[in-house]
């Protein structure tokens, strides 16, 4: 199991922030999801692919980058 860090653009909100854990959560093999608006990380701990990943936030009407 790997966990992956993203930073997220646009989130102001706990709304944001459960609109990304809704979209992300339904990607395969996601096991936990932890974001936060006021540092706009997103970590997800699972087997995902980061394609899946930037899809789900991007559908969730955000920005995000893996980060380094």
């Amino acid at each position: 199991m790997t966990t992956n860090e993203y930073q997220v653009t646009g989130m102001t909100c706990g709304h944001c922030e459960l609109s990304i854990r809704e979209e992300v959560g339904e990607v395969a093999g996601v096991q936990d999801i932890a974001v936060s608006a006021k540092t706009g990380k997103l970590t997800v701990t699972g087997a995902v692919d980061d394609a899946q990943v930037l899809a789900a936030v991007k559908e969730a009407g955000y920005l995000a980058v893996r980060a380094a």
